[in-house]
């Protein structure tokens, strides 16, 4: 059943989880300068779709062709890796990293972004999967270079899984997500997706009245609203849509504490995170204002539409604009609402 809840850190953020300062996305904007794949994604208006969700109307920041990764996830591990490559000086930076093997665990594009980031500056990365993520993906991450490893039942099980392997092996674990004692990484992993934001607000003249993010893990989510919070002020609605199947963010405010959740497998595999970022949900308590569940269920039909509008993705890419379509977020007919298209269709 969908679930709504109202937070009530907004402003705050929660007492015993303070943020973490010192986001730079002008330093992400420098950094990414030097790459010739880097290109601002478009911003796109579609009154149809916001008439179809009886609002005023909709602008979708369409992430689908990020550097050539088709997904956002290309601005976090890579732009975090670039950044190791050259806090080491090295005049060739194409091999500033020789020697150095980065691991993660990935339900999705962020296993790509770490291959694409390591493949550049001369590193090896080495991707956990979960017996849960399609063979396709597999062959895409080892096509980029990366060593591919199985491990566990689900996401949660294939991290702890690379976590091990980074202490055992000496390698360096990159995460997107954070917990205590592992902050430093995902933080930069975090800051590199705060180029969205600040492209959007260079995009748009005006401010929406409603920003509807889609979280796992919840670094986007954070990434973006604390970024857009800082273009814009406190005026816009921050609403964040989590899977029914795992609502760990949502759960976590509720509780007013870190929450690890458990339920099925969510179609939106992106997003089926059990437990959430310790540094995004900081960020979120203070910047989000209500929390929202979205149905299996609500999530297909919304995928569906939208590849009929021609923005094909997946059931985590558009659940953002699925939430909008499904009538969930208690959005007004006067509201500008801004959605983030995340990714590519599956088999892009």
């Amino acid at each position: 059943m969908t679930q709504a809840i109202d937070n009530p850190f907004r402003g705050a953020g929660l007492p015993d989880l303070p943020r973490t300062p010192g986001a730079d996305a002008k330093a992400v904007a420098a950094l990414l300068a030097q790459c010739p794949a880097h290109a601002v994604t478009p911003l796109i208006e579609r009154p149809d779709l916001a008439r179809r969700a009886g609002i005023a109307a909709l602008s979708i920041k369409d992430e689908r062709a990020r550097m050539g990764l088709g997904s956002f996830k290309a601005l976090g591990a890579a732009y975090a890796i670039a950044r190791e490559a050259s806090l080491t000086g090295a005049q060739d930076l194409a091999t500033a990293l020789e020697g150095r093997t980065f691991v993660t665990a990935s339900a999705g594009n962020h296993g790509l972004s770490v291959a694409a980031g390591a493949r550049v500056f001369g590193a090896r990365a080495v991707v956990y999967l979960s017996h849960a993520v399609p063979e396709s993906f597999a062959e895409r991450l080892a096509a980029r270079g990366a060593q591919v490893v199985r491990a566990g039942a689900d996401y949660e099980a294939s991290m702890q899984a690379a976590a091990r392997a980074a202490e055992d092996n000496g390698w360096t674990l990159l995460s997107d997500s954070s917990w205590p004692g592992y902050m430093d990484l995902p933080f930069r992993v975090m800051e590199g997706y705060r180029q969205m934001a600040a492209e959007i607000a260079g995009q748009m003249p005006e401010p929406p009245s409603h920003i509807l993010l889609q979280a796992g893990v919840g670094g986007l989510a954070a990434a973006i609203a604390a970024e857009l919070r800082r273009a814009w002020g406190a005026a816009p609605q921050v609403i964040v849509v989590e899977p029914e199947a795992a609502p760990a963010l949502f759960e976590s405010i509720r509780a007013g504490r870190p929450v690890t959740t458990s339920g099925p497998e969510s179609s939106m595999g992106r997003l089926d995170c059990k437990t959430p970022s310790y540094l995004a949900l900081a960020d979120l308590a203070c910047d989000a204002d209500r929390f929202v569940t979205l149905s299996e269920e609500e999530a297909a039909a919304g995928t569906a539409e939208l590849a009929d509008a021609g923005l094909a993705t997946t059931p985590s890419g558009g659940a953002g604009l699925a939430a909008l379509l499904a009538g969930i977020a208690g959005i007004g007919p006067d509201a500008h609402v801004l959605c983030i298209l995340s990714e590519g269709p599956a088999d892009a």
